[in-house]
């Protein structure tokens, strides 16, 4: 059946929605029963648009549903094409394939972008919207024409078309977690500092973040998120990590200055009927307390060597000979001293 003649029996009256008809078609690739859904799902609140009662009418409550219904579906997928797998690897790979930042990329591709109704300054602005659109699609879709058409849609239209499923299971976009891991691994401490956070001057929200480790500053990152600016900074400290030694070299510097200075003394009551013990225990606190070899599991993904970092530590040298009988002699001395 022609398109002219499906357009015809469903009598749309305004020559716009004739329009988004046509263009639902080549971005879904069927034609809805209901596009009433698909209407709503293209709605961002910034539209200030309302239904017939009055009440606010937006894709909020399809992207809530579609969100749902994407994560069954792209689940569903994951499992069948990744035999074996185990469910950390299931799950991130889903994480990564249902991000916003996907998602975005994926409406921006397929056109869906366009269509969405929203005030032009928070279009321009809102890195989700497109993102948050998608999910709405899904739930409209899931809604006219239920499940299993989600699921030919995300397998025929999406994974066949448009994504290459192996290299988005393979790719490190999580920055800010690797840089946890590693931080973790060795056992230094890490916040993010905030930098600003206000509007800019088309009233967007707008965030600076900045890592700090042992208190030495690492990479800034800005966006129009926490978790955008924080991933931001997460990337550009862990190419610091891989290009500058001396940023290492300061970061395990400033550990070892803090393991000193948290050091308390202890004075242990002597134990006066059993007094064997006469080799003297020294400690070395110049030493920082890392692994010898911290490691962060491998991706098999080449392009993520940038990221790699298990193969940055920090090896103190050991204590000379001199310096272990100097140490030893001080201890002796303050014995001596307890002593008298």
């Amino acid at each position: 059946m022609r398109i002219k003649d499906i357009i015809g029996r469903i009598r749309l009256p305004f020559r716009k929605e004739k329009e988004l008809f046509s263009s639902l078609y080549d971005i879904i690739g069927f034609y809805p029963d209901n596009i009433g859904y698909y209407k709503v799902a293209l709605t961002h609140k910034s539209s200030g648009q309302r239904n017939e009662k009055g009440k606010p009418l937006n894709n909020e409550r399809l992207e809530f549903l579609g969100d749902a219904i994407l994560d069954a579906v792209v689940g569903h997928i994951v499992y069948e094409h990744f035999s074996g797998k185990r469910e950390g690897f299931l799950t991130n790979t889903r994480s990564k394939l249902v991000s916003r930042e996907t998602l975005g990329k994926l409406a921006g591709e397929m056109g869906l972008t366009e269509l969405i109704q929203s005030n032009g300054s928070q279009r321009s602005h809102n890195s989700y919207m497109a993102g948050n659109a998608f999910e709405a699609l899904v739930g409209a879709i899931y809604l006219d024409q239920g499940y299993d058409a989600v699921m030919r849609f995300m397998k025929k239209r999406i994974l066949a078309q448009m994504v290459n499923i192996d290299k988005v299971a393979y790719k490190e976009v999580n920055f800010k977690s690797k840089l946890l891991e590693w931080t973790q691994k060795n056992r230094v401490k890490m916040e993010f500092r905030c930098l600003k956070q206000g509007k800019d001057d088309k009233g967007s929200p707008i965030f600076g973040f900045q890592v700090l480790i042992e208190g030495v500053e690492g990479g800034k990152g800005q966006g129009y998120s926490k978790k955008e600016a924080q991933q931001e900074c997460s990337k550009e400290t862990l190419q610091r990590l891989r290009r500058e030694p001396q940023f290492i070299d300061a970061i395990f510097a400033a550990k070892s200055s803090r393991t000193k200075m948290e050091e308390e003394p202890t004075a242990v009551a002597p134990d006066l009927e059993a007094e064997k013990e006469f080799i003297i225990k020294t400690e070395r606190p110049d030493k920082p307390d890392i692994p010898e070899h911290p490691e962060i599991p491998e991706s098999p993904a080449s392009d993520i060597d940038e990221f790699d970092l298990s193969d940055i530590t920090h090896n103190p040298e050991e204590l000379s000979r001199e310096d272990i009988i100097a140490a030893a002699e001080a201890a002796a001395y303050e014995d001596e001293k307890v002593k008298k």
